[in-house]
């Protein structure tokens, strides 16, 4: 194994790079790290570097054929105030994939990347 750095990374393979990275900057709170090209960007949002590779990236190539659907995996992002989010992301005209569950270590909801990629934002139970 290498040594650590500053980030934990996380890759999502989607079809349209500068759409992912429209979405995650613009919507999410993520900062841009690397310049998109048509093959990869990434976009960091605090300890969390997203890895965003098109079709044309490596990182895509190396995925089996038969992994083509998202999994049931997620980007987990903890949010202050779950319903102001919704609120904010339905109003810029984005959809969610499930409804609010809560449960009793606090609550969340699923939405999907331009590329169907899930991403949750939870807000914690209060302490």
């Amino acid at each position: 194994m290498t040594a650590t750095d500053e980030f934990a990374s996380v890759r999502y393979v989607v079809d349209d790079v500068a759409a992912a990275v429209d979405f995650y900057t613009g919507y999410l709170g993520f900062t841009l790290l690397t310049h998109p090209a048509p093959a990869f960007a990434d976009v960091v949002r605090g300890p969390l570097r997203l890895l965003l590779s098109g079709p044309a990236s490596s990182g895509a190539r190396a995925t089996p054929d038969d992994a083509a659907a998202p999994g049931r995996n997620r980007a987990h992002l903890v949010v202050d105030d779950l319903d102001h989010e919704i609120e904010r992301l339905r109003a810029a005209g984005l959809s969610f994939r499930t409804d609010v569950v809560a449960g009793p270590g606090g609550r969340q909801i699923l939405l999907t990347d331009p590329s169907g990629n899930l991403v949750e934002l939870f807000e914690p139970a209060a302490r």
